[in-house]
C-alpha cells in the first residue's frame, strides 16, 4: 500500500484505537456511498485486528449500497442497544449534531472525528480532518496503511465505493494523479469496478426513474442561464412511489447544462416545512460559501444545508445568494 498523503498524522486516532474496549463507527443522516463505504472499510479492518467493533448510523444503509460486504451489520435509529462504546468514530460528517444522535449516546466516549469536508467545526476529541483528500473513503485508506491493516477485498471495494461517488465517477475537480493510483491500489486487492458501478448507477427503481422525469419538469434556469433549478415535492413522491433514496444524482442533470455554474436540487426534509437544499458547482463558484449562508457546508464544487419555510420562500432566498455568488 502507497499512502495518498504520507503527511498526515494519524497516531492519536491509532492509539485511542488500540486502548479502545468498545469501538462504534459512525457516519452522517441519510449516509452516502463516502459515508457508508468508509464505515464499512474501517470495520473490515478493526475487526481484522480483534478489536470489539460495531457500526450504528441514525439512518439505515441505502439501496444502492447494501451489496457492500458487512452492510447487514449495520444497525440504525436514534436508540443504540450495543456494548456502550469507549471510542465512537465519526466518519464524513462536518458537526456533531449531523450524527443524529441523543447528547447521552456520547457520555464517557473518546470521540474520534475523521473528515474531508473544510466546513467540519472539529467537534470529536480527536479529529483529523483533512480537505486534501478526495473522499473521507481515501482517509480511511491512508489510517489502515498507518495501522498496518492488510487492505482484504472487502475494505477496498468499500474505499472504492466511496471514493467512486465522492468524485462523480472521477469527473470533479477534487480528482489528481494520486487519486487514480489509490484507484489502481484497490482493484490491484480484487475491487471489480464495473459490479459496483452497476449497483450504484444501474440499479434504479421504476419509481425512482418516473419520480426523475416528474422532476426534470421543473428544471428552469436563472442568472441568465448560470444556474439551473431542480425540485421534488412530497406529492411527487407519493405520485411515484417513491422515497428520498432515489433521488440520488438528480442534480447533477441541472450541472449538466451548458452555461450552468449552479446547480441547486431542493426537496423535503424529514419534518414539515423542513427542506434539503443541496448545492453543485462545476468550476469556479465555491458552493461551500453558499451552503455557509444558510447553516451548512460542504465541498467547493458540492455542498448543502437544511432550511425551514416554504419552498417559494426557501427558493427566493437560495436564488438571491446563488445571485450574490455569481455576481
Amino acid at each position: 500500500m502507497t499512502p495518498v498523503f504520507a503527511d498526515c498524522d494519524w497516531q492519536p486516532v491509532i492509539r485511542a484505537l488500540d486502548d479502545a474496549r468498545h469501538i462504534v463507527l459512525m457516519t452522517h443522516c441519510n449516509p452516502d456511498g463516502d459515508g457508508i463505504g468508509s464505515q464499512l472499510a474501517l470495520y473490515h479492518a478493526l475487526q481484522a485486528a480483534g478489536k470489539s467493533v460495531c457500526m450504528h448510523n441514525c439512518d439505515g444503509v441505502p439501496r444502492i449500497y447494501r451489496f457492500l460486504e458487512g452492510a447487514e451489520q449495520v444497525s440504525s435509529g436514534r436508540d443504540f442497544t450495543g456494548a456502550r462504546p469507549d471510542v465512537i468514530v465519526s466518519l464524513d460528517c462536518g458537526a456533531r449534531s449531523r450524527l443524529g444522535m441523543p447528547d447521552a449516546f456520547f457520555d464517557g466516549a473518546t470521540l474520534i472525528n475523521i473528515d474531508h469536508h473544510a466546513s467540519n467545526n472539529a467537534f470529536g476529541d480527536i479529529n483529523v480532518v483533512d480537505s486534501r483528500y478526495c473522499a473521507t473513503g481515501a482517509m480511511i485508506f491512508d489510517l489502515m496503511y498507518s495501522m498496518g491493516s492488510p487492505l482484504t477485498t472487502a475494505a477496498a471495494r468499500g474505499i472504492y465505493t466511496a471514493v467512486l461517488t465522492d468524485t462523480s465517477s472521477f469527473r470533479l475537480a477534487n480528482v489528481t494523479p494520486d487519486v487514480h493510483r489509490l484507484a489502481a491500489q484497490l482493484l490491484d486487492a480484487g475491487t471489480e469496478p464495473w459490479e459496483i458501478n452497476v449497483h450504484v448507477y444501474e440499479s434504479d427503481r421504476l419509481a425512482g426513474i418516473r419520480l426523475l422525469t416528474a422532476c426534470l419538469g421543473t428544471l428552469e434556469l436563472d442568472h441568465d442561464g448560470r444556474s439551473a433549478w431542480l425540485h421534488i415535492d412530497r406529492d411527487m413522491y407519493e405520485q411515484a412511489g417513491a422515497d428520498v433514496e432515489d433521488t440520488e444524482g438528480f442534480i447533477d442533470y441541472g450541472r449538466r447544462v451548458r452555461g450552468v455554474e449552479i446547480a441547486v436540487f431542493i426537496r423535503p426534509d424529514t419534518e414539515p416545512d423542513a427542506w434539503k437544499v443541496t448545492f453543485r458547482s462545476k468550476k469556479t463558484a465555491d458552493v461551500s460559501k453558499l451552503a455557509a449562508m444558510f447553516g451548512g457546508g460542504g465541498h467547493v464544487h458540492a455542498a448543502g444545508c437544511r432550511m425551514r419555510g416554504s419552498m417559494d420562500k426557501v427558493r427566493e432566498k437560495v436564488r438571491q445568494a446563488v445571485g450574490q455568488l455569481l455576481a
